[in-house]
């Protein structure tokens, strides 16, 4: 049995010491766990609705601190990339590249990703039916790179909400290919007036369980030792003293789902 997967981290690189204390309390977890942990964290925030909203610390420092966690605590390392003349300079640091969801069917992006030979890790658009990742995953292929991951965040629903359909796990695993949740961006309450996206972290739990019991193949979840400081999206990371409890609930779901296929 593959373990399961954790991509978690910060939404973004804030600084050093916040950055290396989310991964070592995150590595330690999934040890224990027997989770397969990849530290996840945008090194740039190229996204963002706002003209004066955080977009990073400056890509050579925060590229600098993914570079460290990966050599000093000897964890896989996960960023996104939003254009095409970035891969190369992230791919010289990183285990694997994350294509944006909005970006998802950006074919020069994807093509370059693709090429670094690399896991890609690519986000469904909010606006994109399961079936639809037919796609992007085509787009990669094509390069010869058979290193694929995608990821289920929510689907729009009006102008500034999303929900989660409980049969994508399913549609998207008819694509051979392992299959992540987006428990956080999935309870966000995006294009809102003050152009800060909300959203309802409570919801976190239902939305990780719901998908386990799916059977997805692991979680994508930012985390924060206090989100309501974060400098990107504090209104949806989880905070994190409690992720510990979400992943043992998960695993047991896991787990009888595995014990139920001897009947």
């Amino acid at each position: 049995m593959n373990p399961f997967i954790l991509i978690a981290g910060p939404c973004a690189i804030e600084d050093r010491d916040t950055s290396f204390a989310i991964a070592t309390f995150l590595k330690e977890l999934c040890k224990k766990l027997n989770i397969h942990f990849i530290f996840k964290a945008s090194y740039r925030k190229a996204n963002r609705s706002r003209l004066d909203s955080f977009t990073g610390i400056g890509d050579e420092q925060a590229l600098d601190i993914l570079r460290d966690i990966k050599k000093q605590l000897k964890v896989d390392v996960l960023t996104d990339v939003h254009e095409s003349q970035d891969v190369q300079q992230v791919a010289e640091i990183v285990d694997y590249i994350q294509i944006p969801a909005f970006l998802c069917r950006q074919t020069a992006l994807l093509l370059a990703a693709a090429k670094t030979n690399k896991t890609i890790h690519i986000k469904k658009g909010q606006f994109l039916s399961p079936e639809a990742m037919a796609f992007p995953i085509e787009k990669v292929r094509s390069t010869g790179n058979q290193k694929i991951m995608i990821c289920e965040r929510g689907t729009s629903f009006g102008y500034s909400d999303l929900i989660v359909d409980a049969t994508a796990i399913y549609r998207l695993k008819k694509h051979g290919v392992p299959v992540i949740m987006d428990c956080t961006h999935a309870v966000q309450k995006p294009n809102q007036a003050s152009g800060i996206t909300g959203g309802d972290p409570e919801w976190i739990e239902a939305v990780a369980l719901s998908a386990i019991a799916n059977g997805v193949d692991g979680f994508f979840i930012e985390t924060h030792p206090q989100p309501q400081t974060a400098m990107s999206d504090p209104h949806t990371m989880l905070q994190m003293d409690k992720i510990k409890s979400i992943l043992v609930k998960a695993l047991k779901i896991k787990n009888a789902l595995e014990d139920a296929k001897e009947y």
